[in-house]
């Protein structure tokens, strides 16, 4: 059976560019992949693998692939078409079937020897009025520091960290099976690309020390609970002169005898005498900065609330600050004497004589009780 035509197997033009083709194998090589395709496809799949894989290796060689399109199949070398063990050409392949493996089998082209440090997370509770008004504090983080003995390196003072003998310095080593190439990890360097023939007595070859920081934190006036503050490069160093990570304060705020926020605003509860909620009054109530007098009017019923403009918080990305909201709590007296007693049934007695207009609520009450056994 005549070969078919290397530029139709990979679906690309004749004038295709490397990158094209190479990108087009990648995706036939991961399509039938002999681990992809199991049961009644296999051998289908098999044949299809193969076919893509001659292909590749003639059109990714300059040289063979001027051959193959000046004399077509007869231009190209069977051996070196059938053979992936070595030969002319076999770098670009590698190059390309290692990259397919690594989205295999998550394995890579070698790892960078430099890391980026690790995030680090630090909680720290509040009071709500250090959240209004915001203030300068510092904490104390454990995390692992840059070593200021090797500077980083991880070598004894007066030494150097050395290429990887295994892997020369990419982080990652070439198995070769039959037509199979597999990268994968570096088992001497563990992907770093290099060793350290003589650690540093500091940190023992890390790079690093574990060690407590002292950081001033700038806490700004109107942050909520659960919001973060992010202090760039405060995490931990990096590995092999990677970049430091980042240090996030998170806030929580403790709960307050008097106030709930919710969000800007503030609520609060104000408990009054029952004569002041019968005949008026003024009654001083705080604030989180002051103490201001709230006017209680005549006739004023348990759960009346008063709104104090101005007198919340004012968030971190607000304008203005929000508003305190006084829940009125009318508080019946307990523990009378006898005198207090008498005095109170007389009030309730003359309270009954004036009618319904003293009790406006309890005489809407019954009538929709009322209502409910009347209904058919």
């Amino acid at each position: 059976m005549a070969k078919r035509d290397y530029y139709e197997i990979l679906g690309v033009a004749r004038n295709a560019t490397e990158e094209e083709i190479k990108k087009a194998y990648r995706k036939l090589a991961m399509k039938y992949h002999p681990d992809r395709n199991q049961g009644a496809a296999a051998k289908e799949a098999e044949e299809k693998f193969k076919e893509a894989k001659e292909a590749y290796e003639v059109l990714s060689d300059p040289q063979k692939r001027a051959a193959y399109d000046r004399f077509g199949h007869a231009g190209v070398d069977p051996a070196a078409a059938g053979g992936f063990a070595g030969g002319h050409g076999f770098g670009s392949f590698a190059e390309a079937f290692g990259d397919i493996f690594g989205d295999i089998f998550g394995t890579g082209r070698g790892r960078s020897s430099a890391y980026r440090g690790a995030d680090l997370r630090y909680s720290m509770e509040i009071t709500l009025e250090q959240a209004a008004r915001g203030f300068v504090t510092d904490i104390r983080v454990p995390s692992w520091d840059h070593c200021d003995t090797c500077d980083g390196t991880g070598a004894r003072p007066g030494t150097k960290p050395r290429a990887c003998p295994t892997c020369g310095g990419s982080g990652a080593v070439r198995i070769t099976q039959g037509f199979f190439s597999i990268q994968q990890t570096c088992p001497t360097c563990h992907g770093g690309g290099r060793v350290i023939p003589d650690p540093c007595p500091a940190c023992h070859g890390e790079g690093r020390v574990k060690r407590q920081k002292v950081l001033e934190v700038t806490i700004p006036a109107g942050i909520d609970d659960g919001q973060r503050i992010r202090l760039a490069g405060k995490g931990e160093p990096g590995v092999n002169g990677g970049p430091p990570g980042d240090l996030y304060v998170e806030i929580r705020i403790k709960p307050h005898e008097v106030f709930q926020r919710d969000g800007d605003d503030l609520h609060c509860e104000v408990p009054i005498p029952m004569t002041m909620a019968a005949l008026g009054g003024e009654i001083e109530v705080a604030t989180l900065t002051d103490k201001v007098s709230l006017t209680i009017p005549e006739g004023t019923q348990s759960g009346k609330t008063f709104r104090l403009r101005g007198k919340g918080i004012k968030g971190v990305r607000s304008a203005y600050p929000g508003d305190l909201y006084c829940h009125i709590v009318v508080e019946v007296p307990v523990r009378l004497n006898e005198k207090q007693k008498r005095l109170l049934r007389e009030l309730d007695a003359s309270l009954k004589e004036g009618g319904a207009k003293h009790a406006p609520q309890s005489k809407s009450f019954m009538e929709r009780v009322k209502g409910i056994f009347t209904a058919e």
